[in-house]
């Protein structure tokens, strides 16, 4: 009901992207809203953000054989770095969570976009490195998107790694189709970026610091939509963050 109302009272938009604060593939109707989105708007391309852990699974993969591009993670090759970095259930595992986006792209005619999120001291030495590229070139993806944290992290030991560095293993890897994520001021370039959503956001925080959480709460945006702004915001130098017990706090630079 929400996609009809959208449909009939907006301009057709460039993408409906599934994504949120969850995996997507774990809402076991995503294969239905996929048909009913090609039925309705047929040349209206679908994009899925994925974990990619599920996709071990027979059932989910066939459900997105209907997007049109899916962006799978792909954050580590080794078992270790695996569960340092996703904290995975038990049961998941790094051979399996290969295999399985190997399978999907066999079956699947869609574009793929990996992602590869680095954090130095975690998957950035050359064992790791090795591990990833003689993994990504199995899975054979359309793009490799090499990328690092935006902000602050959640515990005081994650780092974001330096774009010279990023380039360098793009570099050695040596692979096509590798690039690094725009830098976040860019973002302003695209047609949903709003300056009144922007000037909310400021304002907010100028009253008092906020998490990025507090801040969704406040404005009723989605806390992929806040981040998105944040990224801008921190990297026009307009905000400041600061650590506090309950999580990274940003507030206007004054």
């Amino acid at each position: 009901k929400e996609l009809q109302h959208f449909f009939e009272n907006n301009p057709v938009p460039e993408y409906v992207t599934f994504s949120g604060s969850g995996e997507p593939t774990l809402n076991s109707q995503i294969g239905e809203v996929l048909r009913f989105i090609k039925k309705i708007q047929p040349s209206l391309p679908v994009a899925v953000l994925t974990n990619g852990t599920l996709l071990s699974i027979d059932g989910v993969r066939k459900e997105l054989l209907q997007a049109d591009l899916v962006l799978p993670s792909l954050d580590a090759a080794t078992e270790d770095a695996f569960r340092r970095i996703n904290r995975p259930a038990p049961e998941l595992n790094i051979d399996n969570y290969i295999d399985g986006l190997i399978k999907f792209r066999k079956e699947y005619s869609g574009k793929i976009w990996l992602e590869v999120l680095f954090i130095p001291g975690f998957n950035d030495d050359p064992e790791n490195l090795k591990a990833l590229k003689s993994a990504i070139q199995r899975i054979n993806p359309d793009k490799v998107q090499l990328n690092t944290l935006d902000r602050p992290g959640v515990l005081d030991d994650l780092h974001p790694a330096s774009i010279s560095w990023l380039k360098n293993v793009a570099l050695e890897w040596g692979l096509p189709n590798v690039e690094l994520i725009a830098a976040p001021a860019s973002r302003k370039k695209i047609q949903a970026y709003r300056k009144d959503t922007e000037t909310a956001i400021l304002e907010t925080i100028y009253r008092r610091p906020c998490t990025s959480e507090d801040i969704s709460d406040i404005l009723g945006m989605h806390i992929h939509e806040v981040n998105k702004y944040l990224d801008v915001l921190e990297a026009e130098g307009k905000i400041d963050t600061k650590r506090r017990e309950r999580g990274v706090f940003y507030q206007v630079k004054r």
